[in-house]
């Protein structure tokens, strides 16, 4: 009996195991007789199978770009040429002078500069010319830039200054009142616009220039006669092309500026009544042709031909230049003369003058150079004479 119940426990036992470890049963009947089987073997889920292939980069290497950025192929322009220093050799033959005399550092030559341009390009480059003319001629100058053109004119008749650089009818001017005669007469590219008849002369060396009227674009005015009732912009009431032309232009067309224009402003110089003409503080203004070019207008205002456009052309007027009070000593008139005159035939020295009044070059004229014009001016009724006070 001992033995049948360890049989019995052993075979419960064994069925035990196979079931735990064997298949989940199914429906099929277990067979009738208990004999032990070998427990199947769990069924195996598959090993994972190491990859047959070591896993291979990516086929395309990252390749370096093919072609270095290529710089733009348009090269910037330097910027212009940088004058060379005037050379400002002295020249032989030069007069001496005692300590004290006229043209000592005691006693400088004072050259005047009226305000027709930038003030402080010119004062610039006035002071740079007579620090030339210095050692050319071995003489001691200064300058003084006129507040007005009148100013430097009373300068010149007060014997405060000595020469000057004046412009057309200034020059006029001091002749009739304080007998200031010519000396030199400046020469330039000339200057021109679509309305003028001369536009074939354009970067031809004259001794003459041209006046032009000038509005802002779209404003309506395109002839003298639109001007009523405008306000007017001129330079100086003794500038030629900004305002003794002018002024004779108006009342040819039949414009009385003192009673059809709003108001009359003078502002000092060209570049100034191009500036107010942009900027719509005057409906119109009188300038030489071209003003708009002028350096300081073009680097304030670059779109200045594209909002303000010339509308009406002037006479022939005589350039500008240098002038000598009356008496003044002749050996330092000639020596003044051709100290300027050896500047303008040195590359550096020219490029000091130019800057002050656009200068290509100076040439010799008599006392008699502004006679012709001063008749044409009375003939239109401008009698300098009347104009001295």
């Amino acid at each position: 009996m001992k033995r049948f119940v360890l049989f019995v426990l052993a075979l419960i036992l064994v069925l035990s195991i196979v079931a735990a470890c064997g298949p989940a049963p199914t429906p099929t009947p277990l067979p009738p007789t208990p004999v032990p089987t070998k427990p199947p073997a769990p069924a195996a889920t598959a090993t994972p199978v190491p990859p047959t292939a070591t896993p291979v980069p990516p086929t395309a290497t990252r390749v370096p770009p093919t072609a270095t950025p290529v710089p733009p192929t348009a090269t910037p322009v330097p910027p212009t040429a940088t004058p060379p220093p005037p050379a400002c050799a002295k020249l032989p033959n030069m007069p001496t002078v005692k300590a004290g005399d006229l043209g000592s550092p005691e006693k400088p030559i004072i050259i005047t500069f009226v305000p027709s341009g930038d003030v402080p390009t010119i004062t610039k480059a006035g002071n740079e010319t007579v620090e030339c003319l210095n050692k050319i001629t071995g003489l001691s100058y200064k300058i003084e830039v006129g507040t007005s053109y009148a100013v430097s004119i009373e300068a010149m008749g007060a014997g405060k200054a000595h020469a000057g650089f004046l412009a057309t009818f200034a020059a006029i001017l001091a002749r009739e009142k304080y007998g200031i005669e010519p000396a030199l007469v400046a020469s330039r590219a000339y200057a021109t616009n679509d309305l003028d008849p001369d536009k074939a002369l354009k970067g031809t060396q004259q001794t003459f220039y041209k006046g032009q009227f000038i509005a802002k674009k779209g404003s309506g005015i395109k002839s003298i006669a639109d001007l009523k009732g405008k306000t007017f912009c001129g330079v100086d009431a003794t500038s030629t092309s900004g305002w003794i032309i002018p002024s004779i232009n108006l009342k040819a067309n039949g414009i009385d500026p003192a009673k059809d224009l709003k108001a009359v402003t003078y502002a000092g110089s060209h570049d100034n009544v191009v500036i107010a003409v942009y900027k719509g503080d005057c409906d119109a203004g009188a300038t030489y042709v071209d003003a708009r070019d002028a350096p300081a207008v073009q680097k304030a205002y670059p779109d200045v031909k594209d909002k303000v456009e010339p509308f009406f052309m002037s006479i022939r007027i005589p350039n500008d230049g240098l002038q000598f009070i009356k008496g003044f000593d002749p050996k330092l008139r000639d020596a003044t003369v051709d100290g300027l005159l050896s500047m303008m035939a040195d590359p550096g020295g020219k490029a000091v003058v130019k800057r002050a009044y656009t200068y290509d070059a100076l040439q010799k004229v008599p006392a008699t150079f502004y006679d012709e014009f001063k008749d044409l001016l009375k003939k239109a009724g401008v009698d300098a004479a009347t104009l001295v006070k």
